[in-house]
């Protein structure tokens, strides 16, 4: 069994942040988004992964992934030079994948549930493919599938303007190698895509084994700053614990679940959990409200934050207002504001300046 993880496209709901950087690789409680799916499927015993990857940010992603070592695995690279759709994915990734079946995650999706069921489940009954579902209230923005009492995948829609049902798509696919002959039979879709929803359509038109199942627990789409708030949120509440060994100054207090990274210094500041802070941090003469997530090597003096993620080298000094529900960038500066009874909501791309007079 192999993986196939999905960490190419631009990201553009996610801009300015991902006109820099590739939007898998955005924090969640301090982790690349892109990590949580690699360790949920190593966690499955699937340790061949293979990860798509643009032109655009593909570097980026090697860099800081690596081969696969961190998470006892192996990663092999495999580049996609235009988004030309997941079906089109699978069809460049063909020489990874050979005669394996697979696993495919898109790399911006975090999901509460381990998938251990679902690929034994995926394996007893040998079938052709396993989608997983979710019931959601907006059906017409996603894929979306009608099923019968059984389980088994009747049709398939892409995005409809008159939904079958509310089930939509979870972005995780398992596949048995009959699905390479199918996307060889699909056309583009009017988009220009080769669409993995019509290569699933093929194989059900075919008779062949499709199946589903509905996802219990949260599924967490982060293509956009409120979406990567709320994940950050969640994910701060299921997995944070607080440390045992804090070095604050007797001036500080910490409330609640908090982490601290090897470094950092927290001066006459409050620290209100569930919070994480990365290593070599300054924080002095701060409020750091709960649902904060802050990267390594950020400086905060005289600033309040509450339920925002603080991307790596950010510095944000003399803020008198309460920064909420804002997305900072990489080594982006926000300085000197005069005393004011607004909060402030940013989403700060990297390297950006911003000062407030």
């Amino acid at each position: 069994m192999k993986a196939l993880i999905l960490s190419g496209g631009k990201g553009t709901r996610l801009r300015p942040l991902t006109y820099t950087g590739a939007k898998q690789l955005v924090p969640v409680a301090n982790k690349p988004i892109l990590w949580y799916g690699i360790e949920g499927i190593v966690a499955a015993g699937i340790t061949d992964i293979g990860i798509i990857i643009s032109p655009e940010t593909g570097e980026e992603v090697k860099a800081k992934t690596g081969n696969g070592d961190r998470f006892g695995a192996k990663i092999t690279y495999i580049l996609q030079n235009e988004p030309a759709g997941l079906a089109h994915a699978v069809k460049i990734a063909r020489p990874f994948l050979g005669d394996s079946p697979f696993i495919m995650y898109l790399g911006d999706n975090l999901i509460q549930n381990q998938l251990d069921p679902f690929l034994e489940s995926f394996k007893k009954h040998q079938l052709d493919a396993l989608i997983l579902l979710r019931p959601v209230q907006n059906p017409s923005a996603f894929g979306v599938a009608k099923v019968d009492e059984n389980g088994r995948v009747l049709q398939l829609v892409e995005k409809p303007k008159v939904p079958p049902s509310n089930l939509a798509l979870v972005g995780i696919y398992f596949f048995a190698p009959t699905i390479h002959e199918a996307i060889d039979q699909i056309q583009p879709s009017p988009r220009g895509e080769l669409e993995i929803t019509d290569a699933i359509q093929q194989l059900i038109d075919q008779q062949k084994q499709v199946e589903a199942c509905n996802l219990e627990g949260w599924w967490l789409d982060t293509g956009k700053k409120d979406d990567l708030l709320s994940a950050n949120q969640i994910i701060l509440d299921s997995c944070i614990v607080a440390s045992t060994e804090l070095k604050v100054d007797e001036k500080s207090q910490i409330i609640g679940r908090v982490q601290i990274g090897e470094g950092t210094e927290v001066i006459n500041s409050t620290v209100r959990g569930p919070v994480v802070i990365g290593e070599n941090c300054h924080i002095e003469n701060c409020f750091i409200g709960p649902y904060s997530s802050i990267a390594d090597r950020v400086t905060m003096i005289d600033a309040d934050i509450e339920h925002s993620v603080i991307l790596q080298g950010a510095k944000i000094v003399g803020i008198h207002q309460r920064i909420v529900d804002s997305v900072v960038g990489q080594r982006a500066q926000i300085t000197k504001a005069p005393p004011r009874p607004k909060a402030l909501r940013f989403m700060i791309g990297d390297d950006s300046q911003i000062e407030l007079v």
